[in-house]
């Protein structure tokens, strides 16, 4: 996997297995993991099934509790999408949440081996749906998103971006928390924020940089350029780039294969080449989630209650 390889390179130091294996639920924001259970059966039920054979995805019987995602799992793949197709899949304050929740079930469920997220339609998401947080203290804001970020964090999972088309905001300073990202060549790449007057999300502050390097992360963070899917391919953003018109066939294929592997292997390894960056990455997330909501309300709300004590306060929200 091309994130982790590139971020293994820069740092080399790793954690024995039974020492990351007990630090998997240590941080109580993100998520809180459980150890998976009958792997041997359910290995063993996933790599004798063909997938010639493999019936469709069907919804997850959690799936009805959403209100703006689809969740559908089908051998070993638990497959989540983002479902506000009218809205290009921008994330409202409801949909921040669910995202927790579902990536908690998808840790917690013994028969999830992989788990995929999507956009329903021809758009991955489109980031942050500019209506949020109108009702929210800031205090709220600021621990909505580090709760939604710190999940993606702290899932032990394997975890793959299925990218469809246009990835804006969040949608790609994500991604490198990924295991892989799979995209088509129709995708776009696309960081916003200084012409919004914001500022880096998604722990992009610091993981943009190692993978790509500070030249081509300040294009993306700083001076709002759109990267195509070849250069984001290039700057190690994505994994593997795909033809639009066969994307979900080999999207699918790779997710059935990677779902035949044993999944506690998965898992300490992933924590292996994971963990060392664990501490640093909340503490970016914390510091990078009080910044972006300072300058939401600056930007969109000025008027709101509260503005001048949350700028004075540190990151714990004490003034």
């Amino acid at each position: 996997m091309a994130t982790v390889r590139r971020l293994g390179t820069i740092f080399r130091r790793v954690h024995n297995a039974r020492a990351t294996a007990r630090s998997l639920s240590s941080y109580p924001w993100g998520l809180r993991t459980k150890t998976v259970a009958n792997e041997n059966h359910t290995h063993m039920q996933h790599s004798t099934r063909s997938m010639s054979s493999a019936p469709p995805a069907v919804p997850t019987a959690d799936s009805s509790r959403y209100e703006h995602l689809l969740v559908t799992i089908q051998q070993g793949v638990r497959t989540i999408s983002f479902n506000r197709p009218d809205k290009k899949n921008a994330l409202n304050e409801k949909m921040f949440d669910e995202i927790v929740d579902a990536l908690q079930e998808a840790a917690a469920d013994p028969n999830t081996i992989i788990t995929a997220t999507t956009g329903v339609g021809n758009v991955f998401t489109a980031g942050n749906d500019k209506s949020n947080f109108q009702t929210l203290t800031m205090p709220e804001m600021r621990d909505l998103l580090i709760r939604h970020m710190g999940a993606f964090i702290d899932f032990p999972k394997p975890l793959v971006a299925a990218v469809n088309g246009a990835a804006v905001g969040v949608g790609t300073t994500l991604l490198p928390l990924y295991d892989a990202v799979f995209a088509t060549d129709k995708a776009i790449f696309f960081t916003p924020f200084s012409a919004l007057g914001l500022t880096a999300e998604g722990c992009s502050s610091y993981t943009f940089p190692l993978i790509m390097g500070p030249g081509k992360a300040s294009e993306m963070l700083l001076f709002n350029k759109k990267f195509s899917a070849a250069e984001a391919y290039n700057s190690g953003l994505v994994t593997e780039v795909f033809p639009d018109a066969t994307f979900q066939q080999e999207v699918h294929k790779r997710l059935q294969e990677m779902a035949k592997l044993p999944l506690k292997s998965l898992v300490y390894s992933k924590a292996l080449t994971r963990d060392i960056h664990k501490e640093a990455l909340h503490k970016v997330n914390v510091a990078e989630c009080q910044r972006v909501t300072e300058r939401l309300v600056a930007t969109n709300m000025p008027q709101k209650a509260g503005y001048q004590e949350f700028v004075m306060s540190d990151c714990d929200g004490k003034a």
